[in-house]
């Protein structure tokens, strides 16, 4: 599979190449790169010997490794030329060792040519081209590893995107949100990809164990105890107390999904995190890292007042989104019975886009401090959901994807959607799912019989909202009722119902207290009009 592309950004030459090299930070599957070796050439030029690792998107598939040669130059006119492929014994090249568990892919030649332009900036010219060993994996995964616009969204526009990113970021350099500027914001998404991405691959390496199963081989187990990975984790906070809680156990699964598109899916997942989610389990996750002991969930957890998602950032081309959610009035201990408090998740959302060919929808999230620190300590947990049927209708064997129509400043993504017109949707799909739970270590089987009914339970919901999304049971299927509005229009109801409340010491008549949801279908039912004003002071 290959896919090339040209872009012009606003960056000079010898910038665009140091981001190009710097794979880890733009290519989210890839776990590392190592540099081994370097030698340079007569005409100025660099040669390199590279180990790199990429992660496995799924739990059906291992993952990735490649043994490669990089060769960079500059040529008279100033343009930078990186071009990169698979060291074999084709090449006279040493007999590279496997590595436990990665199945060795192959580079074909590959990499980017950076032009200088007139004024500043350059034109930059991406050719990818890679073998994934699609045999290595089970039939039904095989299109994802074959595919050219699989590959196209996840590295090459990948790559176009970062750069894209990054000039808009130094022409506005003062842009901030909540106080951070965006390098610090695009580090909390990293990680929170990162940190999902480990538990999901779950290295042996890395301290991962796995645990025997319950009779049942649908969710997997792991537990690290690895004083690495804790310390990884930074389970402190700033009061200078560490957290209890000395292991993390994850517990993962995958599932095959008809007949809803992953785009739908997510946004609904999002926007409904009541259909799927175990209030309990939030407020266990949440207490877990914090300072003093916890215990598992049971019935003292309750008071859950809603959710509102706060906007945090996002990228150029609104592909992610990095977002605050509160969980107002949960219980995190007994003592929290008489006053609830708010709870925070750190939360990833992307591929939202339904016209995107060949891009997995992800929803990434962490509980968080209030404090909301740089160097908070993340627990990922989340799902992606994996198109099939679209990665099947785009590969071809003998097709490369051209996006080189890509040089104004438009949308990188709709380039794909407009060469690979879909056929009505996607109608099978993976979805992939992990939950992480730190855990002090006596209670290691409790805990991991809660996250494997968890998982289940999940799985579950999943499935019911699927079919109510599906195009032919779309309305009410199963006890789901599809809620009227999005959050943002939940939470204004109910932020009204509270005012009312407030200042005039009665409720909204006519409206009912059963829920955001309920509230929202009464106000916008109510039989009289209702009028919203709000004053802001200003001084002259």
């Amino acid at each position: 599979m290959a896919a090339r592309a040209c872009g012009l950004v606003g960056l000079d030459p010898t910038r665009v190449a140091e981001i190009l090299k710097d794979r880890p930070s733009w290519y989210r599957d890839c776990r590392a790169v190592e540099v081994l070796n370097m030698l340079p050439t007569a005409n100025g030029g660099t040669i390199e010997l590279l180990y790199m690792q990429l992660y496995a998107p799924t739990t059906l598939a291992p993952p990735r490794d490649f043994w490669l040669l990089r060769y960079t130059t500059v040529t008279d006119d100033g343009s930078f030329v990186v071009c990169e492929r698979s060291l074999g014994n084709t090449l006279n090249g040493p007999s590279m060792p496997q590595v436990q568990n990665f199945v060795r892919a192959e580079m074909l030649p590959s990499g980017y040519l950076i032009r200088p332009c007139e004024g500043g900036g350059s034109i930059v010219h991406i050719v990818d081209h890679m073998n994934l060993e699609a045999w290595s994996v089970p039939e039904v995964l095989r299109p994802l590893y074959e595919s050219s616009a699989v590959l196209a969204q996840k590295t090459t526009m990948a790559a176009l995107r970062q750069l894209r990113q990054l000039t808009l970021e130094v022409s506005q350099p003062n842009v901030t949100n909540w106080g951070r500027r965006p390098a610090a914001l695009r580090a909390l998404s990293k990680r929170l990809n990162r940190g999902f991405n480990e538990a999901l691959n779950g290295f042996s390496s890395e301290g991962w164990s796995m645990l025997d199963n319950d009779g049942m081989d649908d969710v997997t187990i792991l537990v690290n105890s690895s004083p690495d990975k804790l310390m990884g984790l930074n389970l402190s906070f700033s009061d200078g107390f560490t957290s209890l809680s000395n292991a993390i156990l994850c517990a993962k699964a995958s599932m095959l999904l008809q007949s809803v598109t992953p785009a739908i899916l997510l946004r609904f997942l999002r926007e409904h995190r009541s259909e799927w989610v175990d209030n309990n389990i939030d407020a266990y996750s949440a207490a877990a890292v914090k300072v003093g002991p916890c215990s598992l969930p049971g019935v003292r957890v309750s008071n859950f007042g809603g959710q509102v998602i706060l906007p945090l950032a996002h990228t150029v081309e609104h592909e992610e989104l990095l977002e605050v959610i509160k969980l107002e009035g949960v219980c995190h201990s007994p003592e929290d019975v008489i006053m609830p408090r708010d709870m925070f998740l750190l939360q990833l959302c992307s591929g939202m886009d339904e016209n995107a060919v060949g891009t997995c929808a992800e929803l990434i999230f962490a509980p968080i401090d209030a404090s909301f620190a740089d160097d908070a300590p993340l627990l990922p947990s989340g799902f992606r959901i994996i198109p099939l049927d679209s990665a099947k209708e785009a590969s071809s064997p003998n097709r490369t994807l051209d996006l080189t129509s890509a040089l104004e400043t438009g949308p990188v993504g709709s380039k794909v959607a407009n060469d690979l017109k879909s056929t009505g949707g996607t109608s099978k799909s993976i979805m992939t799912i992990a939950f992480q739970f730190a855990f002090e270590s006596h209670m290691q089987e409790n805990v991991a019989s809660m996250a494997r009914k968890y998982v289940r339970s999940f799985i579950s919901s999943v499935q019911r909202v699927a079919l109510a999304l599906s195009p032919s049971n779309f309305g009410s299927v199963g006890g789901l009722r599809l809620p009227l509005g999005t959050p943002e229009a939940h939470t204004l109801a109910r932020w009204i119902c509270q005012s009312y409340r407030r200042f005039l010491g009665v409720e909204l008549p006519k409206l009912s207290s059963e829920g955001s949801e309920s509230i929202l279908d009464s106000l916008w039912h109510h039989s009289d009009a209702i009028i919203c004003c709000s004053a802001k002071v200003c001084f002259l």
